[in-house]
């Protein structure tokens, strides 16, 4: 079953910090962003904030200055060679045919597919699966639903007797969703529609589904704080306002909650979160309609996700008491921790994820950021190894009933191809039913898995793709890309748009950090909070090994990241200048003392802490908040800000914010331009046209910098 869970500017002695006007002249001619008088008081210490005015969308002042910057960053793109050829290039590279995991239910298969350079995949349907892939027909087409593609469907689920599909719709990126329904037989919509849907699954139940919603937001719908999560249970055919209430907490405004049922629909199951780390678990029996929920935890110190329900008791992954987490068993009738019985214990690697078809599991293991993959009994007993083609990730899709599964891999090199696969064929013979053939010749490029020290001492993996032949002589164009940040892995992964940089001769560098998951949750926990700095120390010394081992060297090394990324580049960029000769900040948090102020920012205080919660806290953001910490006079390296006008999760006042003071204070010969899209959010959904336009400005913008004519 599925589950939803969701700088260096010194504090000075006296009381007073701001941002001083530079003294020396601009060196490029950028848009004038007005200086405000705004300050804010900190435990005594007073913080100006001149650009306050640009945290309030829609106004003509704002869109006079967004408009500007944007005609600006255009002229200097536009004014760039490199931008056409590179244009061309990914165009060719994307249109390849893409497929998602087939899923089955109630004798059907269903399947996302990309011709190539649809803005959006489709969604397929084989009536009656027999074994074979074909026979499809189109069940539903996002691209029909907006004349440029910027609706996109974000979750689908299929009902249990294979008669109904709901399926909700983000508009131009935001996180808010509407559900809708589709009879799958005769493609008919039915008059079903949920609105202010965010943060939510969709589980069937009987005749209808569980959903997580808001109140409609009273203010701006794109900033406001999201407040009063509930979950609801929607009968078809009926309003939305006639929706049965299931749970909310009035007392504790922040928590968000998702619901999902069990394959059979005996069970319930809500988690419930105030932060991205840690869930409750709440359960009912549903074989009753007065059965009570029960809790099995409530203490948000661990995270807990169903895997699936077999025989009446739960299996369940979690990192309670497991930093690399274990696979256990609960008895609903004694449900709480201390009843728990491991049936896969915790070891020295992360245990990524469980899965269950036909009577076994498949277990993935995270093995220095790369997937393995074995199969165990029910009991827990290791029946060997699962094999993977090379370093990369695998994703499953099964029935705990059926012994046919479906599998996927991917790496830096292997587009993602889809495979079919029995749990009882001997050695697991697996036949690929959706290759993948891209415009590029893999064979001439290579992987390979180094180990740099981080800042702590830690031998951990980067990972650099180039082409092979490669010299070792400090002059080879490189992108630097980390994350660190919310327990997130990174691991290997292909994207088409990377493709033109290696063909130019770039390595492409993906390196672990603390803050991550890659190694368990004590490795997450060391990138957070007070120790949020060892992210961006380790991220350093990523840069200082590849130019040390003469891969690249300050001129030739560029870095890049998104959302928590982007505060990564923008803290590493105002830390270390003197490392990287440009850098691409993609919907970063940059103001890292008003953050939790906006929308789901809230959430994110277990990693970040708030500006609000202690002096201490204050003064260790204050120290490495991009935003607070440019300063004039600093050769900073060229660097292009990414946002988009509908992000509603990273709003895009950060960025507005951060690149005002960075133009505002720049002297040096680099130049800091700032790309706003518009109709399009923090990332998801948004349609292949505008993502090539997108990466199409980034590499033009990197290898104009890097040299690479």
């Amino acid at each position: 079953m599925k589950q939803f869970f969701f700088a260096l500017a010194m504090i000075l002695p006296a009381t007073f910090i701001s941002f001083p006007l530079p003294v020396v002249a601009q060196t490029f001619d950028y848009p004038t962003a007005k200086r405000g008088e705004q300050m804010d008081d900190y435990f005594g210490t007073t913080v100006a904030d001149p650009y306050r005015w640009m945290e309030t969308n829609d106004t003509p002042e704002l869109t006079a200055w967004i408009d500007a910057e944007n005609k600006s960053t255009a002229k200097y793109l536009d004014s760039i060679p490199l931008r056409d050829e590179l244009k061309k290039r990914l165009t060719e590279i994307v249109d390849y045919p893409k497929y998602s995991l087939p899923w089955k239910k109630a004798g059907k298969l269903f399947y996302f597919q990309n011709s190539g350079l649809q803005n959006q995949s489709v969604l397929y349907v084989i009536d009656e699966y027999k074994g074979k892939i074909d026979g499809a027909r189109e069940l539903l087409d996002p691209n029909k639903l907006s004349d440029d593609g910027t609706v996109a469907l974000q979750n689908v689920e299929v009902s249990k007797d294979g008669k109904y599909l709901a399926y909700s719709i983000s508009r131009s990126g935001s996180d808010w969703n509407e559900i809708n329904v589709l009879k799958i037989d005769g493609n008919e919509k039915l008059a079903d529609r949920i609105e202010w849907v965010k943060f939510s699954g969709i589980a069937w139940y009987g005749n209808g589904f569980y959903y997580s919603a808001y109140d409609a937001p009273k203010g701006d719908a794109l900033t406001t704080k999201n407040e009063y999560h509930k979950i609801f249970y929607h009968k078809l055919g009926t309003a939305q306002k006639d929706d049965v209430l299931i749970r909310e907490d009035k007392n504790n405004p922040l928590r968000t909650r998702q619901a999902s049922t069990d394959k059979d629909e005996k069970y319930l199951f809500i988690t419930e979160s105030d932060s991205t780390y840690g869930n409750s678990l709440f359960f009912k029996d549903l074989s009753k309609a007065d059965n009570p929920l029960q809790c099995a935890v409530d203490d948000f110190t661990s995270e807990i996700g169903i895997i699936e329900v077999l025989d009446g008791k739960f299996y369940a992954l979690t990192d309670r008491n497991a930093s690399n987490k274990r696979l256990v068993l609960i008895d609903p009738a004694k449900a709480q921790p201390e009843h728990w019985k491991d049936v896969i214990t915790q070891t020295e690697n992360l245990l990524k994820n469980v899965h269950c078809f036909g009577g076994q599991f498949f277990v993935t293991y995270l093995k220095d950021a790369a997937d393995a993959v074995y199969q165990y009994s029910i009991e827990g007993k290791q029946q060997g190894e699962f094999p993977l083609p090379t370093l990369g990730v695998a994703g499953f899709s099964g029935d705990k009933d059926e012994k046919e599964f479906f599998y996927s891999f991917t790496s830096f090199l292997y587009p993602s191809v889809i495979y079919r696969a029995n749990v009882h064929a001997p050695g697991n013979e697996s036949v690929v039913i959706f290759p993948s053939a891209v415009n590029f010749k893999t064979d001439d490029y290579q992987t390979e898995r180094v180990f740099y020290t981080n800042s702590a001492g830690k031998k951990v993996p980067i990972f650099l793709t180039y082409k092979k032949g490669l010299k070792k002589d400090g002059s080879n164009p490189t992108l630097l890309y980390g994350y660190g940040g919310f327990n997130i892995s990174m691991t290997p992964n292909f994207s088409p748009y990377r493709l033109p940089f290696l063909e130019k001769g770039g390595i492409y560098a993906h390196t672990v950090l603390r803050g991550g998951g890659e190694y368990g949750d004590d490795w997450h926990k060391a990138g957070t909070k007070l120790q949020k700095q060892n992210v961006f120390d380790d991220f350093a010394a990523a840069a200082e090994f590849l130019i040390k081992e003469k891969y690249t060297s300050p001129e030739k090394l560029a870095v890049n990241g998104g959302s928590n990324g982007g505060l990564l580049v923008g803290a590493s960029v105002t830390q270390r200048p003197d490392l990287f000769k440009a850098s691409v900040a993609q919907v970063g948090v940059l103001d890292m003392l008003r953050y939790h102020k906006f929308t789901i920012g809230w959430a994110w205080a277990t990693d970040y802490g708030t500006s609000e919660e202690s002096k201490e806290m204050f003064e260790y953001l204050l120290k490495y908040s991009p935003l607070h910490n440019v300063q004039a006079g600093v050769n900073y390296p060229a660097t292009l800000v990414m946002t988009s006008d509908h992000d509603d999760r990273v709003v895009p006042a950060h960025s507005f914010k951060f690149t005002a003071e960075m133009q505002s204070k720049s002297t040096s010969k680099n130049p800091v331009y700032i790309r706003i899209e518009t109709k399009a959010g923090h990332g998801a959904g948004k349609p292949i046209s505008k993502r090539i336009d997108e990466q199409a400005d980034i590499w033009t913008f990197l290898c104009n910098q890097l040299g690479m004519k």
